[in-house]
């Protein structure tokens, strides 16, 4: 089991030190806790936390945009938002600000344990229903590419892996379905987020649909 760092960020006090005292009772390292998004921001930085785990309210600043100051200024750092709200224009605003994952504060606590070990290993996790939503809007935004711009040249197993993130598969479901190791899908995946300069699977996945990987594979 590997080690994940944590720092939980909402701005109501009970709340935000009751889940972090149930992830640290849970064998989560707790990097540190934040009630607003500039000390979300300026933590996250010194501390480098593995996941930030997210509210999108948090009075000053939304947390949308907490997201996107830490996952284009703290490298390695994904972000889970953890919300009341479900409403899908908020889930939208938040995966597009570079959220990994998304889960509604109903969510068991095993659910979201399992989230944010998920999410510390670059998966992208949302609450049941919600990453059909995400990959749905991703297909209704999709457009032809730019036929004079030049993409960067994958492999063809790193194109597989990619055509499997398109269809919401995990890394796990992904090494089962190309029968090669889980470490395998990692390193092809963080391969071509490095090529495509891309910061997690939930964007990997909206270029695969924009550039027509997400059809269905032919078997060999």
């Amino acid at each position: 089991m590997i080690d994940v760092s944590v720092m939980v960020v909402d701005d109501h006090p009970m709340w935000r030190d009751g889940v972090a005292r149930d992830l640290q009772e849970r064998g989560f390292e707790m990097a540190a806790t934040a009630g607003d998004a500039e000390a979300a921001l300026r933590i996250a930085r010194t501390v480098r936390p593995d996941v930030v785990l997210m509210d999108l309210n948090l009075g000053d600043t939304s947390g949308v945009e907490a997201s996107r100051q830490i996952t284009q200024e703290v490298s390695g750092t994904r972000v889970l938002v953890l919300s009341a709200s479900g409403e899908h224009s908020d889930v939208l605003e938040a995966v597009k600000a570079g959220a990994s994952g998304y889960l509604v504060k109903s969510a068991s606590a095993e659910e979201l344990v399992d989230a944010i070990r998920r999410t510390a290993m670059g998966d992208a996790v949302f609450t049941p229903g919600l990453a059909g939503l995400v990959l749905g809007e991703y297909r209704r935004m999709a457009v032809a590419p730019d036929s004079g711009s030049r993409a960067p040249t994958l492999t063809p197993q790193e194109t597989n892996v990619l055509q499997q993130v398109a269809k919401g598969l995990t890394a796990r479901q992904i090494a089962n379905k190309l029968v090669i190791s889980h470490r395998t899908v990692e390193n092809h995946v963080q391969s071509t987020l490095r090529k495509l300069q891309l910061h997690n699977r939930v964007e990997l996945a909206r270029y695969a649909i924009e550039h027509g990987l997400d059809g269905d594979d032919s078997e060999k």
